[in-house]
């Protein structure tokens, strides 16, 4: 099948397909006489996994090791899960920090009249703090 039913079946498009062979994630399609890209069954399969491993947050290098181990019917589930409790600890360090930027947020909205006059304390809780005055 061609870029673009392959991009259909799989929900990753054409452009995405391209740039995960570039990077080396996938191997370069195979060509059609004519020179169009062509795609089997399996490496459409191969695109649905890298898309719900994304979809999920994983970074391509993370996606690249999980593909190994898919690939590897001899592997340690071990390893699959070493990577997982990785990008859940970093899913983790995100929602905290997050977090934080909301509490920063939410205090400056607290501090904010909210009504006609020019002092804001949203705008002052982002300017620098030093000796620059708009």
């Amino acid at each position: 099948m061609n870029i673009g039913e392959a991009a259909k079946r799989s929900g990753v498009p054409a452009k995405t397909i391209r740039y995960y062979e570039d990077i080396g994630l996938i191997p370069k399609a195979g060509r059609t006489a004519t020179g169009y890209r062509a795609y089997s069954d399996a490496e459409v399969e191969t695109l649905k996994f890298i898309q719900r491993a994304r979809s999920l947050g994983f970074a391509v290098k993370d996606v690249s090791d999980l593909l190994t181990l898919w690939r590897d019917r001899e592997r340690a589930s071990a390893d699959v899960r070493r990577i997982a409790q990785g990008h859940v600890e970093a899913v983790e360090r995100k929602i905290a920090e997050l977090e934080a930027i909301r509490r920063t947020l939410e205090g400056l909205i607290q501090q904010c009249h909210g009504d006609d006059r020019a002092d804001c304390r949203i705008l002052e809780g982002l300017a620098p703090h030093c000796c620059f005055t708009p």
